[in-house]
């Protein structure tokens, strides 16, 4: 017995979400889309502030003044480790909110070093994209070059 292949429309995306299903003759980032866009990003931001209440929490009720300088030193880089984490995912915050502002601004989905359309396949694939698949390249290439 041989599965069947799932069509790619019908595989969920990012949060849960179906991927947006372009309508033919349909315009690039019109409201439809905007509204796709706008609620994964808004699962996503409300997804890493629970993630930041749960590390509140979990480092409260674990914080321990072990008498055991290595069991002291084991928690204190879990802790170390965690807070990088949710540092990271503030700047992520950061950059969710920014990007919800492009959407209200209807400046979402364009390139901001040459103006084309990212397109709809790479924004679910990373929903805070500002360049176009072209020009992150050649930002890639430029970091590469300079370290």
């Amino acid at each position: 017995m041989t599965a069947k292949k799932k069509p790619e429309n019908d595989l969920a995306g990012p949060f849960g979400f179906k991927p947006y299903k372009v309508k033919k003759g349909e315009e690039y980032m019109n409201e439809a889309q905007e509204e796709h866009f706008r609620a994964i990003l808004k699962a996503w931001k409300q997804e890493l502030m629970e993630e930041v209440d749960r590390t509140v929490h979990h480092m409260k009720d674990d914080a321990a003044n072990f008498p055991d300088p290595n069991d002291r030193a084991t928690q204190e880089s879990e802790f170390s480790l965690e807070l990088r984490t949710r540092d990271r995912e503030r700047k992520l915050i950061k950059k969710i909110d920014e990007t919800l502002n492009l959407i209200d601004s209807h400046d979402y989905g364009y390139c901001v070093a040459c103006g084309v359309e990212i397109g709809i396949r790479r924004l679910e694939a990373r929903p805070t994209a500002s360049l176009c698949i072209d020009c992150k390249t050649l930002d890639e290439i430029r970091e590469k070059q300079m370290s």
